[in-house]
């Protein structure tokens, strides 16, 4: 790998087994930044549904890879990172040797399917290259990617009898009806094309390949396991089963078979692409000329090394380990949804062309536009520009027009509430990272906002609240729409379109009519203007709010931390009531029906496994005790983040666990994304500079910084003191030099 003077060597900071354990769920296979494949080993084949119920156990696999597993059923292309629900694990391949297996069989007996046992002692997994030997049969696997196409590299024993398997059927989040549709084309002797079409958190995906093997096969063939389809037509007068080059079905698993001599490499290139087979094929021959595995892994790991440059670390191994596999984590997602001639697929199911800029799926906004999205907007302005022009196209394409909720492959999956895509689109425009028309995009986010259809939105509007009768989740909708519309009244004063600010700017006090000034707490609100008198505020179910009990969601006022304080009683009480959040007990019982919260995640009453309260910790700067804020970050930082395989305390979500790490490590956090200001903390390390795309480097210093040292006794940016404890955006993408003084006493 090729380092310019500049760089660094950062890849052995990033571990990709953090998060793969319990929570977490992410992967540790190959893919390049921000790429369309993301080819992971999957170790088990979990059903979504048992005994027409939902399996609880499915939960554990939303990544496709669990630590504790000791088998592997095979590598398959698509990936979510860190989400609480799934979707993909499209194409899976696993090679075997000796007798032709058709099913994976189960992790209680892996010899009765194609499965392998494995060792996380033969395991290597580092950005851009994964490896595991597959004991059962004595092959060498060896992965890479480049953007949108896998390279696949197994090493065989001598055999007659070796196979490689495609699962057609396999899949993330599986149930007996998800797969719509596959088609399998063999074209020649190492070449197959074909598609997929699923039906599950995106109802309407597909997605098409082109698979090309290193050396031809000698025979091939299918097996297909739909036993309920009445119909079958007159294909019957083939043998489908062997050499057949037209494969169709809802349940098809193929087998090619080979003859290996010992140590014999065969490889496999598989491109994806959202548009045609032949897009898929023009994607491979574009991105992998020829078949030099080592030349793709150095190359997709040199494109990893230049985009963890950005930011250069000076902090312990540890930390570093953390902070860099963080960063990984947050150039994963979103994922490049266009082909190499910029064909993809719209929510309106016709072929688009991305004109002057890349387009992107997978946003997870509930999660992301909290930090990742902002922390974009200062070490990725460029991609940062082209996702919300892709949500501009989403918008445009959308029948409902409405800017994305969460979305991918052409799809919105509806999950999590908020219409947070505006908060995004506001943060860009007031940053100046947005450069098309700030005023179309403005009149997206208007228009979203006022959608009276979906999910309370309509009563919203009319009354200032959700009322609880008619919402399960009345009290978070109604938190989450008015920091929305607080942002989009903050771009629209940028844009000076002061109807539109006033507006918006009277519908962000809305959090008020969910605040019972009698307990100081967030509470669900009836229809004639009660509150609810059955109600705990512990509980994170069946209590009006998504993911999350009354304790985390009163604080969620990010957009007006001032006078909340003020109707929590003022500043010392204000402190008083975050005291107890942090230093409370949760009982077990009281999240006991929520997955996406653990013990592991839970500080007192502070979730920070799950985002809702992400910001929480950076309040006490409202308080009368402002100092623990630092206290408090430096305290998550190191019980929620450790460089293990389950040192994450709750889910990734594409990124936004790991930007509230970056963040935080280096002093400052967006507690408001849509404002030009950040919040500042106790930073982590001892000094870290940010290498902008405009060429300018802004620098994090700590001075006396230790484990000890977690309280600041004085901050200087370019030499003069801030007394406020707030730093403007301009501030950092200007360059310059932020230092902090550290101490151990307050």
């Amino acid at each position: 790998m090729n380092l310019s003077a500049q760089q660094k060597d950062l890849l052995p900071y990033v571990n990709t087994l953090i998060g793969t354990e319990k929570m977490g769920h992410t992967y540790p296979g190959a893919t390049a930044p921000f790429g369309s494949v993301q080819l992971s080993p999957d170790t088990d084949t979990i059903s979504y549904e048992l005994n027409g119920k939902y399996n609880k156990d499915v939960y554990k696999y939303c990544a496709g890879y669990r630590y504790e597993d000791k088998t592997i059923v095979g590598f398959s292309h698509t990936h979510f990172s860190g989400t609480g629900h799934s979707d993909l694990g499209d194409f899976l391949v696993m090679p075997t040797v000796g007798e032709l297996k058709m099913n994976p069989g189960t992790a209680q007996n892996p010899d009765s399917g194609f499965r392998s046992r494995f060792s996380h002692d033969e395991e290597i997994a580092q950005a851009g290259y994964y490896s595991v030997n597959l004991k059962d049969y004595k092959i060498k696997a060896e992965l890479t990617a480049t953007t949108r196409t896998g390279f696949h590299q197994y090493t065989f024993p001598k055999s007659n009898n070796a196979h490689i398997i495609l699962d057609l059927m396999s899949g993330i989040y599986n149930y007996d009806d998800k797969t719509v549709w596959t088609y399998v084309r063999v074209v020649n002797d190492s070449l197959i094309t074909g598609y997929r079409q699923t039906n599950g958190w995106a109802r309407t995906r597909t997605v098409y390949f082109a698979m090309s093997f290193s050396k031809p096969f000698k025979n091939y063939g299918r097996k297909d396991f739909d036993a309920t389809q009445v119909y079958r037509g007159f294909w019957r007068k083939f043998n489908q089963n062997e050499n057949f080059p037209e494969i169709a079905g809802k349940k098809i698993r193929m087998h090619f078979d080979f003859d290996t001599e010992e140590g014999e490499k065969i490889q496999i290139k598989f491109a994806l692409s959202p548009v045609s087979q032949n897009n898929a094929l023009e994607n491979m021959q574009s991105e992998i000329q020829g078949w030099d595995f080592e030349a793709v892994k150095n190359q997709t790991q040199a494109d990893w090394n230049k985009e963890l440059n950005k930011i250069q670390i000076e902090a312990s191994e540890n930390d570093k380990t953390n902070f860099y596999t963080s960063l990984y984590h947050s150039f994963i997602n979103p994922t490049t949804y266009m082909d190499v001639n910029g064909e993809y697929k719209g929510l309106d199911q016709e072929i688009h062309k991305a004109d002057g800029f890349t387009h992107y799926t997978t946003f997870s906004l509930w999660d992301t536009y909290r930090a990742l999205h902002p922390f974009f907007n200062i070490v990725q302005p460029s991609r940062n520009n082209d996702m919300v022009k892709s949500m501009m196209k989403h918008y445009e394409q959308n029948s409902l027009k409405m800017l994305p909720i969460w979305s991918h492959y052409a799809n919105d999956n509806w999950c999590m509430s908020g219409y947070h895509s505006v908060t995004v689109v506001a943060d860009a425009i007031i940053k100046g990272t947005f450069d098309g028309d700030a005023n179309i995009a403005l009149d997206a986010c208007i228009v979203t906002a006022n959608k009276r259809n979906y999910e309370g939105i309509g009563d919203y509007i009319d009354l200032g609240f959700i009322p609880d009768e008619r919402n399960g989740t009345s009290v978070s909708n109604t938190l989450e729409y008015a920091y929305d519309d607080w942002a989009i009244a903050q771009a629209a004063m940028k844009l000076g379109r002061m109807d539109v600010y006033n507006e918006f700017i009277k519908r962000s006090q809305n959090w008020r009519n969910n605040f019972d000034e009698s307990i100081t707490m967030m509470l669900p609100k009836k229809l004639d203007g009660t509150f609810r008198k059955e109600f705990d505020i512990n509980d994170t179910h069946g209590q009006g709010f998504i993911e999350g009990n009354s304790w985390n969601y009163s604080f969620f006022v990010p957009h007006d931390p001032e006078n909340l304080a003020k109707a929590m009683g003022g500043k010392k009480k204000f402190t008083q009531k975050l005291n107890t959040l942090f230093t409370m007990h949760l009982p077990d019982e009281f999240f006991a029906d929520t997955e996406d919260i653990t013990r592991e995640g839970i500080i007192g009453g502070y979730v920070h496994g799950n985002e809702p309260a992400h910001h929480v910790a950076y309040l006490y700067n409202w308080s009368s005790e402002p100092w623990k804020t630092q206290e408090t970050v430096r305290h998550i930082l190191e019980m929620q983040y450790k460089p293990t395989p389950d040192g994450l305390g709750g889910n990734d979500d594409c990124g936004q666990m790991s930007a509230w790490y970056m963040f935080s490590a280096m002093g400052f956090y967006p507690v408001a994304p849509g404002s030009d200001w950040y919040s500042l903390g106790s930073p982590l390390v001892d000094k870290a500079s940010i290498n902008l795309e405009n060429g300018k480097t802004f620098t994090v210093e700590s001075i006396n910084q230790s484990k000890e040292n977690v309280y600041v006794k004085k901050v200087e940016l370019n030499g003069k003191e801030i007394k406020d404890y707030k730093l403007k955006h301009s501030d950092i993408v200007n360059g310059g030099k932020l230092v902090f003084y550290m101490s151990k006493s307050k």
